[in-house]
């Protein structure tokens, strides 16, 4: 059994640090137990799978890997036409430097 604390001699650093500590450890704890029960499953997946002369991928199917399509371009930089931003993410400079120049975002759309 773990060491016995007293907690109202424990200044607020040592109990914060002690909470710390028992959330990680926490964390740890359940990550190995999830890296336990993947593995039994996994384990027993395969067991069955040969059982019946089949692989694990025919028995539960390939993950299907999805790829975001790309967006196509909402504005152009009238200085370079090559530049072009789809309007997500972060905002290129050219098109910061449009907008300050007192250029509105719709007289950059394409």
């Amino acid at each position: 059994m773990a060491a016995k604390f007293n907690l109202g001699k424990m200044s607020e650093k040592e109990l914060k640090a002690l909470k710390r500590g028992i959330e990680n450890e926490l964390k740890t704890s359940r990550t190995r137990a999830v890296a336990a029960a993947t593995q039994e499953l996994q384990n027993a997946a395969q067991r069955i799978a040969k059982k019946h002369g089949l692989a694990v991928n025919e028995v539960l199917g390939k993950k299907r890997k999805f790829r975001k399509s790309p967006v196509p371009p909402k504005y152009r930089n009238p200085n370079d036409p090559s530049q072009t931003w789809s309007g997500r993410g972060r905002r290129p400079a050219w098109f910061r430097e449009a907008t300050d120049e007192g250029k509105s975002a719709k007289s950059l759309e394409i």
